[in-house]
């Protein structure tokens, strides 16, 4: 993980307004966010490995998640590099299993905070910079 200085971070703005900005530059809402924080993920390889992160944490109102409505206010965080180098083909430990394929479908990344070469971090850099000019 590699953290970036920007513009962005601690800014307050409605949690519409920074999703529909950052879904115009192909962001998402990542997986792992609750009612307090989150984050928006743009991955920057074809392979899905290396992303862009921007952090936040909501100050007040209440984020349900994706949905077109919602009251919340977001601090933006540090934005970050990170990449994770996923487990390609079959597990050679999987089992079959009826109840237990339904939570252990996906494998473990071989390395969930792998180092993060200078051509993503520049990469990262020159769209986060393309980003804070139009906010």
């Amino acid at each position: 993980m590699v953290p970036l200085d920007s513009t962005l971070q601690g800014r307050e703005e409605p949690f519409e307004q920074v999703r529909s900005y950052l879904h115009e530059h192909e962001f998402a809402l990542g997986g792992n966010w609750d009612y307090e924080h989150g984050s928006f993920d743009r991955y920057l390889d074809e392979g899905h490995q290396v992303w862009l992160r921007i952090p936040f944490e909501v100050t007040r109102g209440v984020m349900d998640g994706d949905t077109e409505s919602t009251d919340a206010i977001v601090r933006i965080g540090t934005p970050f590099v990170l990449k994770h180098v996923y487990n390609e083909g079959l597990d050679k430990e999987a089992q079959a299993r009826t109840y237990g394929a339904l939570m252990d479908q996906f494998q473990e990344p071989l390395d969930k905070d792998a180092d993060v070469e200078d051509q993503w971090v520049d990469r990262a850099a020159s769209l986060l910079r393309e980003i804070e000019k139009g906010w």
